[in-house]
């Protein structure tokens, strides 16, 4: 509408055309079309109607609509008069906006004017006590409602509840609901939805059992926050909520089809979730972009593609969230090359500052990505980094093994006035497991006190973790008893970092400690400590956890069968091993390394190499510990050609690159049948960077075949990468003593003698310079 439209709206006939105007100017607020709303008031002015209250009211909605709460309180300052409309108006849009410190001020502002508050006002103002827990001013607020004869209004009422609640008077919120007159759908929602949000999921669903027995019929949001539940109580509780829905005869809106679709999708239901999306012609982005993360969730990345080509074509636009989704399948595919044509329509249709979708594109630039310099664009480019932004970017480079610079990160994040969360807690505390940085955990650990986030689980499990993995268990353990909770994370974490390092009875005593606080074991618990079983060689717990594992259920994991055949196989019970193979209906590349290394470790070489045709025939690929076991088999049978053979065929075959340890299995097959010169090539030739394994491996065959030339060859290149490692001079004076030259032998033992290298400190090789260290600044 032009400006001389709204001339000669006006010019026609001012008083009789008063209502038509103020309508139109709630059609501007409607639509919020800022360049049309601006065009109406400058006529109101020029035609005399600014001090109209009613048209003022009118415009003031169109200003906190159209051009922000700071325009919209000016225009309310510059009234020349103002009623209850007016400040709650504003109150309101305070509220709509979060700005909830300023609807207060507002309130109490508009107490010391004399104007009485309303039954609006006062929804809006609770809202606000609400969510900043603000319990003083909302208990007087009731006083004032119960003064005023308003407790019976449902609106207010649920208002209440929701105050009480979240201000920690549960037990009052509760009894204020039964003792309502008019409870309503609303009020029974509201007590409904903070159970939810508390997390109490078994609470939530009886209290919509005693609103169903109340004979109060629940509305569209009571089904979705129900149906929001259902995430954490299961598919079963999800489907009879929906089946309540269609028994109260509740009209399927978008809403509605919205909830159901990210239900079923949660449970991978995606053929159920389609039926819901298409009882009705409506659609909107929301439940697109729910559909397409269903099958993102469900690792249907070919169908989130062409539902969200559907989506364009149907005239649908994609938001921050629908990039979001897409962006998160190709980071579970490792897709670069999609997540950067996804980045350029991002770019395209201006996206590109949006937190929701930079966060998104960061996490897959770090995953996807051998490099993090895009990831450090994309997180630079965001309007305002939020608290996930930074996280991302922090695990990212400790993921990429940038340690220095994740703990800079965290300094810096905090220094821009961002707290850090539970997840950015566990992400800095996973690069400070590290010996490089052995400090940093305690100082974390210091500031995590301190910010009193030690309390959360998730971050003492981290914390946990990584004085674990630095072999600080008595710090682990003290971490671990002063939690306030414990849970299978907890107990399975220390015990794998025990399993690492050989102390596998003490991996085993977390099984009586989870027994004694209910803790209940899950398969990767379980795989754990029947590893914990293998490594002791120890059949009696291994046979209870076995028993268990049949009991509970667990057994049908993958992991739980391939760390039973681990545990038969190093027990030498390889009958029992195959029987456990034969039960596991589709066998992992795991599976078959598992029996094949027992049947190598107990001396059946014949069977080990049919096992490996069995594998490859199979269609399971061999990977690089497959190789090792293969090259093993043909060491101990004394097989050298076949051995080679092997190393060749399997690795161009299956594009296994090969490491040391398998060079050094070649060395020792070679040595020990003699083929020194051969042996010595394969170090020299090798595309790796030679250790002091491979030459002691050569040194002992030197010694088996009393070569004396090519032993003092290889003790001297191992001597030259770690001159105080005593196993050289040992192995070298045994081949003095072994080719008849005891004289040399004793001249060796003698030279460690004044060396003192039974006792000699080895160097630490993790010192960090001044400039390394980290400063958390506490």
């Amino acid at each position: 509408m032009s400006r001389q439209t709204l001339y000669a709206l006006f010019s026609e006939n001012p008083s009789s055309r008063f209502r038509d105007i103020c309508s139109r100017i709630l059609v501007f607020c409607n639509s919020r079309s800022l360049r049309d709303g601006i065009c109406v008031h400058s006529p109101v002015i020029k035609l005399g109607f600014e001090d109209d209250l009613y048209l003022n009211n009118n415009l003031l909605c169109l200003y906190s609509k159209c051009c922000g709460l700071e325009q919209a309180r000016q225009f309310f300052d510059e009234m020349p008069q103002r009623d209850v409309v007016s400040w709650t108006g504003l109150l309101s849009a305070y509220v709509k906006s979060g700005n909830h410190e300023n609807a207060l001020q507002l309130f109490y502002s508009m107490l010391t004017s004399g104007q009485t508050p309303n039954e609006f006002t006062l929804s809006s103002v609770l809202r606000s006590c609400s969510a900043l827990e603000e319990f003083d001013p909302g208990s007087s607020i009731h006083t004032y409602i119960v003064k005023k004869g308003m407790e019976s209004n449902p609106i207010l009422g649920s208002n209440l509840i929701d105050l009480y609640y979240k201000c920690g008077y549960r037990e009052q919120a509760c009894n204020m609901l039964m003792h309502m007159e008019n409870s309503d759908a609303i009020a029974w929602t509201t007590m409904i939805s903070s159970f939810l949000e508390d997390r109490k999921w078994n609470l939530a669903l009886h209290l919509y059992l005693r609103m169903v027995e109340a004979k109060v019929p629940p509305n569209e949001y009571t089904f979705v926050k129900l149906l929001a539940a259902s995430s954490f109580l299961g598919l079963k509780y999800g489907m009879l909520i929906h089946a309540h829905l269609i028994m109260w005869g509740i009209q399927l809106n978008l809403i509605l089809k919205t909830a159901l679709v990210d239900m079923y999708s949660r449970f991978h239901m995606m053929e159920d979730a389609i039926k819901i999306f298409s009882l009705t012609p409506d659609f909107d982005v929301f439940l697109w972009t729910t559909i397409i993360s269903g099958y993102v969730q469900s690792s249907k990345v070919r169908e989130a593609i062409k539902a969200f080509l559907l989506m364009e074509v149907s005239g649908v636009a994609a938001n921050n969230f629908t990039y979001s989704s897409l962006l998160t399948a190709c980071t579970s595919i490792l897709s670069l090359e999609l997540g950067q044509q996804l980045h350029s329509r991002v770019i395209l249709v201006g996206l590109d500052k949006d937190v929701s979708a930079g966060n998104a594109l960061i996490d897959m630039y770090m995953k996807c990505s051998c490099t993090v310099e895009n990831a450090f664009q994309v997180f630079r480019y965001i309007y305002s980094p939020n608290v996930i932004s930074w996280t991302t970017l922090i695990a990212g480079l400790a993921a990429h093994n940038y340690l220095r610079e994740s703990f800079q990160f965290f300094q810096e994040m905090r220094e821009a006035g961002v707290e850090p969360n539970s997840f950015t807690l566990s992400s800095i505390l996973r690069a400070c497991g590290t010996t490089e940085y052995p400090t940093h955990a305690m100082q974390l650990h210091g500031f995590i006190i301190k910010s009193k986030a030690d309390h959360d689980i998730t971050v003492g499990n981290a914390l946990v973790d990584a004085y674990a993995r630095l072999e600080l268990f008595d710090d682990a353990w003290g971490v671990l008893s002063m939690m306030d909770h414990r849970d299978t994370i907890t107990y399975t974490t220390l015990a794998t970092r025990m399993n690492h390092v050989g102390h596998h009875g003490m991996a085993l005593e977390m099984i009586r400690y989870m027994v004694k606080e209910e803790v209940m074991m899950d398969e990767f618990s379980l795989a754990c400590f029947l590893s914990a079983s293998a490594g002791m060689n120890e059949m009696i717990s291994g046979g209870q956890l076995h028993c268990y594992s049949v009991k509970s259920g667990l057994g049908r994991w993958i992991s739980v069968s391939n760390a039973l055949i681990d545990l038969y196989a190093k027990c030498q019970c390889m009958k029992d091993a195959h029987k456990t193979f034969e039960e596991i209906p589709e066998p992992n590349t795991v599976s078959w390394n598992g029996l094949i290394s027992g049947l190598v470790s107990t001396g059946n070489i014949s069977p080990a190499f049919s096992m490996f045709e069995d594998m490859r025939l199979s269609g399971v690929k061999p990977d690089s510990v497959t190789l090792l076991l293969v090259l093993s088999a043909c060491s101990r049978g004394g097989l050298v050609d076949l051995g080679l053979e092997y190393f060749h065929s399997v690795k161009e075959a299956y594009e296994i690159a090969p490491e040391l340890y398998h060079y050094n299995c070649l060395v020792n097959l070679l040595g020990q049948a003699g083929r020194l010169d051969e042996a010595r090539d394969m170090i020299e030739n090798m595309p790796l960077k030679q250790n002091a394994m491979i030459y002691k491996t050569l040194l002992s065959a030197c010694r088996l075949h009393k070569n004396v030339p090519l032993g003092e060859e290889m003790a001297r290149k191992g001597m030259g990468l770690d001159p105080f490692d005593l196993t050289f001079y040992l192995l070298l004076a045994k081949l003095y003593d072994a080719s008849g030259r005891s004289d040399l032998g004793d001249g060796t033992r003698q030279m460690m003698r004044d060396l003192d290298l039974r006792s000699f400190p080895r160097l630490n090789q993790h010192v960090s310079s001044a400039g390394d260290r980290f400063n958390m600044q506490m």
